[in-house]
Order: C-alpha cells, then sequence, then structure tokens
C-alpha cells in the first residue's frame, strides 16, 4: 500500500444541497421551487418522491456538524435556499430563513468547521419560473439581488462562496433533457438559460466585490471533457466539440475568453449576447470549483444535433451505472490548470474539488455497520490522483466529498446513496459508513491506496 500525502493546509470537507437534505419545506417562512413542483409531476421523480422530509437537516443540524466534527472535516460546502431567503424569488426578505442559516453557521463554526455557502444549488423559486426562469434575462437582476441579500445578512459567517453550481444542469438538464426540473426540451431555452445562468454568476460576482468582504468567492462547474473514443479525426473533433457544447461555453466566457468560435458558428443568434454582457460574466474570481463523477469516451455521430455520442464504458460502474474512471480526473485537472494559468493576472487559480463521490448499494449489517468497500475504493483511486496531480504542480487545494449524507437524489428520488453517512429515511437516523471512517483517517494522514 502507497500513503497519500496532502499539504498540511489541505481543505478537506464535505457537501450536499439544500433541496436534498434541509427538507422542512414548509416551516420557517420557505417559498415554493422548481423541485417542489416538479416532484408532483407524474413520472418526473421515482415513485413520485420529493424533498419535503429528505434528511431534515433543517432541524438535525447540530447533529450533522457534531458527525463532521468528529471524522475530522475541516469544512461544510452547503447551499442556501432562495426561496427560504426570497419566498417569492424577489422583494419581501424571510428572516426566518436568515436566521436559519446563521445558526447553522454557527454551529459549524462551534465545531471547528470552515462555512463554505453555494448561494445557487437549482432550487429556484417557483415564481421566478412562472417568468420563464432562466430563459428569461430579467432572471440576472433577480439573482443579482437575492446574492446581495445574502453577502449583506450572512456574509460575517460565511468563510468561502460559491456563486452557482453546475451550469450545465441548470441550462442542459433542465431546459435541454428535460430530466431536471423545470423539465423541458427545448435548444432554445437551454442556450437562453446557460448565458442567463453565466451572467448572473458574474453580476452576483461583480456586487460582492462591493461589499468589502474578504472571504474567497467562485464557481462550480461540472466539466464534461470526454476523450476520444478512437485515434481517427473524426472522433478527435467529436470530444473536441462535445467539450465545447457542454463545458466551454460555461468555464470560458467566465475566464474571459468569450464563447467557443465552434459553437457561436453552430449555433448563430441562439446564445442571446448582447453588449456588455461577456465583460459582466468575466469578472475576477478567486478559485474554481470541479465536480467530478466519471469521464466517457466521445465519438462521432452524424445522427446526433451535437455531432457526437458517448460511447460505452468497459471500466467498473457504479449503482449510478456511471464508470469509475480516476484517469478522467487526472486528465480534467490537468486541462482546468492550463486553460486557467495567467487569468485576472493570476499565475495560477487555485482549484477545489468540491463533489467527487458515487452511489452504492449500501446495506446495513445486523452489528449497524455499513460496509461500502466500493465507494472506499472508489475514493482511494481518485484521491490518489488529486496527491499526484499537487506534485506535479496543480494548484488543487481542498477535497468536498459528495455527499455527507445519503438524500433525496433529484430524479432518482431516495434509490441512489451517496452518503458517505448512511440515513434510514423512515426514522433519519445516521450511521457513519467505512467511507467515513476511511476519510478520518486520510484527513489524520494516514490514507492508503
Amino acid at each position: 500500500m502507497e500513503k497519500m500525502v496532502f499539504p498540511t493546509d489541505f481543505l478537506w470537507g464535505t457537501a450536499t444541497a439544500s433541496y436534498q437534505v434541509e427538507g422542512a419545506v414548509r416551516d420557517g417562512g420557505r417559498g415554493e421551487c422548481i423541485w417542489d413542483t416538479f416532484s408532483r409531476k407524474p413520472g418526473a421523480v421515482y415513485a413520485g418522491e420529493n424533498g419535503n422530509v429528505a434528511c431534515d437537516q433543517y432541524n438535525r443540524y447540530p447533529e450533522d456538524a457534531a458527525l463532521m466534527a468528529d471524522l475530522g472535516f475541516k469544512s461544510y460546502r452547503f447551499s442556501i435556499a432562495w426561496p427560504r431567503i426570497l419566498p417569492e424569488g424577489r422583494g419581501k426578505v424571510n428572516k426566518e430563513g436568515i436566521a436559519y442559516y446563521r445558526r447553522l453557521c454557527d454551529e459549524l463554526h462551534k465545531n471547528g468547521i470552515h462555512t463554505c455557502a453555494t448561494i445557487y444549488h437549482w432550487d429556484l423559486p417557483q415564481p421566478l419560473e412562472d417568468e420563464g426562469g432562466w430563459t428569461n434575462r430579467s432572471i440576472v437582476e433577480a439573482f443579482e439581488e437575492y446574492a446581495k441579500i445574502c453577502y449583506s445578512e450572512l456574509g460575517d459567517v460565511v468563510d468561502m462562496w460559491i456563486t452557482i453550481n453546475e451550469p450545465y444542469c441548470i441550462a442542459y438538464l433542465g431546459y435541454l433533457h428535460g430530466v431536471h426540473a423545470p423539465g423541458y426540451r427545448d435548444q432554445k431555452k437551454a442556450l437562453a438559460a446557460a448565458h442567463h445562468v453565466n451572467m448572473a454568476h458574474g453580476a452576483a460576482v461583480k456586487e460582492y466585490r462591493k461589499t468589502g468582504l474578504k472571504a474567497p468567492i467562485g464557481i462550480t462547474w461540472n466539466p464534461i471533457t470526454p476523450r476520444p473514443a478512437t485515434n481517427k479525426p473524426e472522433d478527435r473533433e467529436a470530444a473536441d466539440f462535445s467539450r465545447a457544447f457542454n463545458t466551454e461555453i460555461f468555464i470560458f466566457p467566465c475566464l474571459g475568453k468569450g464563447y467557443p468560435e465552434i459553437l457561436t458558428k453552430s449555433f448563430p443568434d441562439l446564445i442571446p449576447v448582447k453588449s456588455g454582457d461577456l465583460e459582466l460574466i468575466a469578472q475576477p474570481v478567486d478559485f474554481l470549483g470541479v465536480n467530478f463523477y466519471n469521464d466517457y469516451a466521445a465519438a462521432a455521430d452524424s445522427g446526433s444535433p451535437y455531432k457526437h455520442s458517448f460511447k460505452p464504458p468497459w471500466q467498473d460502474t457504479t449503482a449510478m451505472d456511471w464508470p469509475v474512471t480516476p484517469a478522467g480526473l487526472e486528465r480534467q485537472l490537468l486541462w482546468l490548470a492550463e486553460v486557467s494559468k495567467g487569468v485576472f493576472g493570476k499565475a495560477e487559480m487555485p482549484i477545489y474539488i468540491t463533489e467527487n463521490g458515487c452511489a452504492c448499494d449500501d446495506i446495513v449489517t445486523h452489528k449497524g455497520r455499513v460496509h461500502d468497500k466500493e465507494r472506499v475504493k472508489y475514493l482511494q483511486l481518485h484521491l490518489a490522483v488529486c496527491a499526484d496531480v499537487i506534485k506535479r504542480g496543480v494548484p488543487l487545494k481542498g477535497y468536498y466529498v459528495w455527499s455527507l449524507l445519503d438524500n433525496f437524489e433529484w430524479a432518482y428520488g431516495y434509490t441512489k446513496r451517496f452518503g458517505i453517512i448512511h440515513v434510514d429515511f423512515k426514522t433519519l437516523k445516521r450511521t457513519p459508513k467505512d467511507s467515513a471512517y476511511f476519510l478520518r483517517d486520510t484527513i489524520a494522514g494516514y490514507g492508503e491506496w
């Protein structure tokens, strides 16, 4: 076995999202969000499940903070629920919502845990979706208003800010593929949403710089950077197009590089750019967040409107049927470090892995243990990559495992378990899994692979 070595200041964290863990959807003055609505749509979510109770972290956050502290985690990445702060999406502030997140941050700090707040992780207030949601340019101003309230009300208790989680999923899963809320399948809507999400990020960072707050602020992407299925030129071109359509459309404008030419030529007039938009998007950030789960091989596909399709994997797969591809994480980190080098006047841009993990078919034994050996192996493989790329000069500063808790896995309901802590969804009992103890040892400096 080889020991994994990380810098002494490496930030070890775990992550969740508000709709997936909080529950209490009708408590504390919270308004309705698009996932409340989408969950009621027949066939949209497995078995009609929803986040009404989820893990009840809204009430059980002290227990969860204590569990994190016991395991040695130094940071908790949570998301602020927009409808808890502004039940109508804009206008009157819900003080009960503010009070909840202050209590959460205070409890985390009491346990020695750094607070990392994601401003938007998919729970758009339904009144804003009724106006067109992310397809309506007015969403940018609404998000700016919401972000300013987060800064003014929570800026003294938040140690690190992330503007938006996974713009790809917001724009494409929600408006192109229809598998996430609000459930549209419309290319024009999806590309408009992509641009407006980018703009909202820029507007939020621009407003943050006016506050005088010193905590770092960045954004989290889930880059799709597939390898070519073969060495044929057409497959290489397919992989390049996939990276441009799925990833560079979000990353490049934020880094001041504009939209990839291959996309502006392929979809003329569908990305609704107006004068000043690109300047707004390209606000200097302090770090970049990467969510990584898997990687695929792309091949040319003339029958696809996006010129490519993904080929079947040969690797072992998780309970989500996703391939286990740590080499993809290595390629992705090296690529992102390269494309972000020198932007905003920085010699190198700090990178955090803000989500990484896998779903397994976990079982609690009669002795009350969860021996999730597949997850331990997955984490070992990916953390070994992290340790290696740091040695090679990648400015990787921290790692957040997804997820702290088994939770509401979006359209899959409660059928997929990503947590390092098992949740019995009938009793809400928490049980740390072997993966939690593996990470405890790794954080303490005894991680092996």
